[in-house]
């Protein structure tokens, strides 16, 4: 028999000679009958069921085709059907059974035994459903087996909730289980929301989420120390570090084992031997919990608000604090969703932003109902809406608000500031006009005019500073002459007014002053002017002949404007310009001897009319007002004043506008002296051009120079002597920052020039009674004569001044600023010859601190007398007396002032604040005969004591690192409260002396590191002490920013103005940081341009300044005097244009143009960086009327001559 019995009758020729050794191929004991009876009784067998699972099929598909209904495409249908016979036909062809019954295809002997044993077995379950109803023949097991994939299943992750079974348990027990030793744990079935996140909704949150931040915002636990069981507590030589989770899951038996199972080695952390268990971490809970908590007390502190709020409802501060309650209500509620909104993050910050400020706006709306008559609810409302509304409804609700409270100065401020801001409806007239009824309003307030508002405390000084302010605003939009005016028409106003008219009211005075401004008589300033007192004297009298003149004005030579034509044409405009706004701040004025008109004014912009200056007219009745006037005008006309005199107006961001705030002190030749004149880094008039750019010439110009002079002889004469002498010691000043300017352009034909001119007005001024036995004049004129190099004749002069005065020692604060000054600068002579000798008894220097201590007029330095050491041990006994005497009768003053003193114990009280000289003096002579620590020890001393007093009159202020003096005085308190401008005085005086001190020691301790090995830690603590105290003081920054750029690492700088920055409203601090990271870029820079490949690089390069350069700039003008800080836009601008990024720059350009329209040197500015917009900007410049000195057509014809 074959071994395969099918084919065994099929034999060929070729197998009949096959040879005999494949014998073994045939299977004798099988019989072909058997095989074929087989056959035919198991394909009988195949057909009936053929017919019974084609009945199941059928009915299935009838189901399916009821289930999708009639919306299946016909076409669909077919395919279907197509795709399932297509199935069945390839199962006939590769299954184990075929029922074609032909007899090629092969059946195995295995398989039809395997057939035989599966009749016993039960029938197979069905593989798709069909209903009962529809079987024509009952089955054994009515059951299917689906092993069609659900579509839905992979969509939705999840069974379809119809599909599954629900039920509700009862109770958390279960049967058959021993409850001393097993315990099942239900978990909850509730569904939660889904996150958009799935997937990562277990993942640990960021340091920038909505969590995060709450747990950051909540209270730290409070660390407890575990306990022994016995009460005591383990006292062991380490620190316990126990797994909390571990330990709280040492009971749970069941547990403990099933964790052991997943981590036998206890190699994986708590959250893998979780995650292995298939259990979730229970983290969320506590997240759960941190979240309720926080809601909890947000609630909380919102409902303490409401109640405190509905019993106290007059309290304005408490509103204030609610309405700045909700910007931390919003961080809290949106600060960590912004990050997870991906593209839509900048709207919904937004819209949240947007729904902060309507629920600010309804708050502050209820406050002003409740309190309608605060000033500052109405302007926090204001400026919420400012954000809200449109502009034109905000103009018309500034201008209700100002009619409804006329009588208050800050709410006028501030509206004269919007006003200046607005740029789509700004104009220079709008703006002068505003103020010159807010002057006139508020005068009518002063005089009483006004029955139905009364006068605030303080409206006189409120008037004064605003009249400062718009006289600025004319300066900065190129109009010198009306404010130059201003001031004419008010020194007239004040001090040459007529006794007839002193009683009557402001508005009638200035209708008396307009016949003496159009007479055509000479004004302050000008040639032959007596005032206006004496001409209406004389008008009285029948009026006076015009005199002839006595002098003949020299002609003055036109120069040729346009110097070279070949330029570019908007080089050549800016050049013209600058030129004629040095030479054209005088108002014109006809020369009725030259029989010259009103006509024959080239520019009629140069003539200023009654109109322009009578609304803005004041009087000043305290001499102390009419002295910080004066100190004004001066400051106004570039010369340095008294800063606690004068009294700098508040709002002095709008002021500054020159670089040269940022670049003083930086003398390196006289590091000692370069900060005794502090530039407030306002530009005087006549100085308008670029902000890199110089000026035209190094004063006020031939035409200024007599104005100035002119000034000066005429208002001197009707000022008590104290005021006279101050105006003398500006001018001697003013003398001084000429030739200081000489020296650093380094001409020295203009140096020899100006320094003869400035001595023959310093001897000038010095012959006056007055001033012939002042120490001060004597000290600036001998440093003025040392600046010139006359070093022989300096110290002649100094000699000579000591000598008057010798005997009082240190009990004059003027002889020791004299011996401080001429100490100080022969330690610089002798720091640059590099010869200064070791022997202190034979010091120069030392004998001039000890013959001042022992009360004795100082010898010359150039024939040094030798000192012995018992007087230099007696001179540090009598300092060390002289400063305790000296600071506990300050002491004693200030915390018992006594209400009833007269003038001159003010005086004496003022004259003993002076305590910089003395410590001065002191400390330079611990420096010299001891080392640099006792002349650190003794300013500390110093400061510490003046600066804990200062802390008694002004315990409102925090200073950082010091707590409130706890023995202040009642009385002092009292005062502190309620500053009358005596105490205001004083204050100023007492912060102006602790500066000083702190600058003296910065620059003792730089000097000291710059010729010896000292270490940098001592310094920058000094600096950093000092700053912290004085943050608005720029020779402090100067010299901190001075320090910190010689390192590579910048993060201590950066974290210490960060740290000053951040609660400071002050502009100073935010410049000098942009300025450190300006000029360690530029180091940078110029490191990687270097191309000395071969030498050792001074610093390392670094990445990312620019961006932190541009974060710092987007800082700064967010804040509200940064807002409108014309040198803070003006650096911006620069900085973009030097980064290649144009127009970047233009759009802030345009950007601060809707801040400080007014500014004319933002336009040029402009121009200069972007001069093809050349027509753009001198048009946007006559549109908002800023005065234009050439226009462009002008200019054409000037380059076509």
């Amino acid at each position: 028999m074959a071994l395969f019995p099918a084919f065994s009758e099929a034999k060929t020729d070729n197998d009949q000679d096959s040879p005999k050794e494949l014998d073994w191929l045939n299977n004798k004991s099988f019989q072909t009958r058997n095989a074929l009876s087989l056959q035919s009784h198991f394909l009988e067998k195949t057909k009936d069921e053929r017919e019974t699972w084609v009945g199941s099929d059928a009915s299935s598909a009838e189901k399916e085709q009821k289930r999708d209904g009639d919306a299946v495409p016909r076409k669909k249908k077919k395919k279907d059907e197509k795709k399932r016979k297509k199935k069945k036909k390839h199962k006939k062809k590769s299954g184990r059974y075929s029922s074609s019954g032909s007899d090629s295809e092969t059946i195995y002997p295995s398989d039809l035994k395997r057939e035989q044993e599966d009749r016993h077995q039960p029938a197979p379950l069905a593989t798709c459903f069909s209903w009962l109803d529809d079987l024509k023949l009952p089955t054994e097991q009515p059951f299917c087996v689906d092993r069609k994939a659900d579509s839905a299943n992979w969509n939705y992750k999840s069974l379809y909730r119809g599909d599954i079974a629900r039920y509700k348990r009862k109770g958390s027990s279960s049967l058959g289980l021993d409850s001393r030793k097993q315990e099942i744990s239900w978990e909850d079935s509730e569904t939660k929301k889904k996150h958009k996140k799935g997937d990562n909704k277990n993942a640990a949150d960021r340091y920038f989420s909505t969590a995060s931040r709450h747990l950051l915002k909540s209270e730290p636990a409070v660390p407890v120390l575990s306990v022994t069981p016995d009460g005591s507590q383990a006292i062991t030589s380490f620190l316990p570090l126990g797994n909390a989770e571990g330990e709280n899951r040492r009971p749970e038996t069941g547990a403990g084992v099933q964790s052991f199972s997943v981590n036998p080695l206890g190699v994986y952390d708590s959250s893998t031997t979780l995650w292995l268990q298939g259990k979730g971490q229970p983290g969320e809970q506590k997240q759960d919990t941190q979240m309720e908590e926080s809601d909890t007390r947000v609630v909380g502190r919102t409902e303490e608000f409401n109640r405190r709020l509905r019993e106290k409802p007059g309290d304005t501060q408490l509103w204030i604090q609610f309405i700045q309650y909700q910007d931390e209500l919003s961080a809290a509620a949106f600060g960590g969703q912004d990050e997870q909104q991906g593209g839509d993050s900048a709207e919904h910050r937004k819209s949240s932003y947007r729904a902060v400020l309507e629920k600010k706006l309804s708050i502050v709306e209820r406050a002003v109902a409740t309190n309608p008559t605060c000033i500052a609810l109405q302007l926090e409302r204001l400026r919420i809406c400012q954000e809200l509304w449109e502009p034109s409804a905000l103009a018309k609700e500034w201008k209700k608000l100002v009619f409804l409270h006329p009588n208050s100065a800050p709410l006028w401020r501030k509206y004269l500031l919007f006003i200046q801001s607005y740029f789509s409806n700004f104009t220079v007239s709008k703006v002068h006009s505003a103020y010159g009824k807010c002057l006139s309003t508020l005068s009518a307030v002063r005089d009483g005019s006004m029955v139905s508002h009364p006068a605030l405390p303080g409206t006189e000084e409120d008037l004064l500073d605003i009249f400062i302010l718009q006289c600025h605003f004319l300066r900065q939009s190129g109009h010198s002459e009306k404010a130059i005016s201003l001031f004419q028409a008010m020194n007239d106003f004040t001090f040459f007014k007529p006794d007839n008219v002193k009683k009557l009211s402001t508005k009638q005075q200035a209708e008396f002053f307009e016949p003496f401004w159009d007479s055509g008589e000479a004004r302050v300033g000008e040639l032959g002017a007596r005032g206006w007192k004496a001409w209406m004297h004389q008008q009285e009298r029948g009026g006076w002949l015009q005199p002839s003149a006595e002098e003949d004005e020299e002609e003055e030579v036109d120069e040729e404007e346009v110097k070279d034509r070949s330029e570019a044409r908007w080089k050549v405009w800016l050049d013209v310009e600058a030129t004629r706004e040095a030479a054209h701040w005088l108002p014109w004025r006809p020369d009725t001897a030259k029989g010259q008109t009103e006509e024959d004014c080239e520019d009629p912009d140069r003539q200023v009319l009654f109109d322009d200056i009578g609304p803005s007219l004041i009087c000043l009745s305290t001499p102390v007002l009419q002295l910080r006037f004066l100190l004004h005008f001066l400051s106004f006309l570039g010369l340095p004043v008294n800063s606690v005199l004068s009294a700098a107006s508040s709002q002095s961001g709008l002021l500054v506008e020159s670089l040269s705030l940022l670049t003083q002190g930086n003398d390196i030749q006289h590091p000692l002296t370069s900060y005794n004149l502090a530039d407030p880094g306002v530009n005087s008039v006549g100085h308008m051009t670029t902000l890199q750019g110089t000026r035209k010439c190094v004063g006020l110009g031939k035409q200024g120079e007599k104005f100035l002079t002119n000034v000066l002889s005429m208002i001197q004469p009707v000022l008590p002597p104290p005021h006279r002498a101050l105006l003398s010691l500006s001018w001697i000043h003013y003398e001084k920052l000429k030739v200081s300017n000489c020296l650093r352009i380094g001409n020295k034909k203009r140096l020899r020039t100006q320094g003869k001119r400035s001595k023959q007005v310093a001897k000038r001024l010095l012959k006056e009674p007055d001033n012939r036995s002042s120490l001060v004049m004597w000290q600036e004129y001998a440093h003025l004569e040392w600046m010139l190099g006359n070093l022989d004749e300096a110290r002649k002069v100094f000699s000579t001044a000591t000598a008057t005065e010798g005997t009082r020692g240190l009990s004059s604060p003027t002889l020791c600023d004299l011996c401080l000054l001429w100490s100080q600068l022969e330690v610089e002579d002798t720091a640059k010859e590099r010869a200064g000798q070791l022997d202190v008894t034979t010091s120069p220097v030392v004998c001039i601190l000890t013959r001042l201590a022992e009360g004795t007029s100082s010898s010359s330095p150039s024939s040094p007398q030798s000192l012995s050491p018992v007087s230099i041990l007696k001179a540090r006994k009598s300092y060390e007396l002289a400063l305790t005497t000296s600071l506990s009768a300050l002491d004693q003053n200030i915390r018992n002032p006594k209400p009833d003193r007269k003038a001159d114990q003010e005086d004496l009280l003022e004259e003993k604040l002076r305590l910089s000289g003395l410590v001065g003096c002191y400390a330079l002579f611990q420096y010299l005969t001891v080392s640099i620590q006792a002349a650190a020890a003794v300013y500390s001393l110093a400061r510490e004591r003046m600066e804990e007093l200062h802390r008694t009159l002004t315990p409102e202020k925090d200073f950082s690192g010091n707590n409130k003096a706890e023995s202040a005085s009642i009385e002092a308190s009292r005062c502190a409260a309620d500053p009358t401008p005596r105490n205001r005085r004083l204050m100023s005086q007492l912060a102006s002396e602790c500066e000083v001190l702190a600058v003296q020691q910065a620059a003792l301790l730089r000097y000291h590191s710059s010729t010896s090995v000292f270490p940098l830690a001592a310094l920058r603590q000094t600096l950093t002490s000092a700053l912290a105290a004085w943050p608005c003081n720029a020779l402090l920054w100067t010299v901190y920013v001075q320090v910190e750029n010689r390192y590579h690492s910048a993060g201590r700088a950066r974290r210490f103005f960060h740290s000053v920055t951040r609660d400071l409203h002050s502009l100073v601090p935010r410049l000098f940081a942009i300025v450190a990271e300006q000029q360690r870029k530029q180091l940078v820079d110029d490191t990687q341009r270097s191309c000395c490949y071969d030498e050792a690089l001074p610093i390392l390069p670094e990445n990312g300044l620019s961006n932190r350069i541009r974060g710092l700039f987007e800082t700064a003008i967010a804040t509200e005097m940064g807002a409108y800080c014309p040198l803070l836009w003006r650096m911006y601008v620069h900085f973009l244009v030097s980064e290649g990024k144009v127009d970047k720059a233009r759009g802030i350009f345009y950007k601060a143009l809707q801040n400080i329209p007014w500014v004319k040197g933002l336009y040029m500015d402009a121009v200069q960086l972007f001069p093809e917009h050349l027509q753009e900007f001198v048009d946007l410049m006559t549109e908002k009327e800023l005065r234009l000195r050439l226009p462009l057509e002008e200019l054409d014809i000037l380059l076509e001559d």
